[in-house]
């Protein structure tokens, strides 16, 4: 009898560790990542899995990217400007 909860494919890793057990101390784009990338191919087109899996590494880094270029205008314009140009660009 399949489990519609944790079905098969969930505890197919050689290494005994369901994938829940890492992906769940990881941010959720990290972890959505790494649960594409675990179970690549286990219920159906590999090829697709990885492609979302790297769609989840793209917006993690967007979301990175996003972080360093707004905390280095938040520095650049607290030097520049000081706490009034903060406020005026929040």
């Amino acid at each position: 009898m399949s489990d519609p909860i944790n079905p098969s494919h969930y505890q197919n890793h050689p290494s005994g560790i369901e994938c829940i057990q890492i992906t769940e101390h990881l941010n959720f784009c990290r972890g959505n990542a790494i649960k594409y990338l675990w179970r690549a191919g286990e219920k159906g087109d590999e090829i697709e899995d990885l492609r979302k899996a790297r769609w989840y590494v793209d917006r993690e880094i967007q979301r990175l990217e996003f972080i360093a270029k707004d905390k280095f205008r938040s520095e650049e314009v607290l030097i520049g400007e000081g706490l009034e140009g903060i406020q005026k660009d929040a």
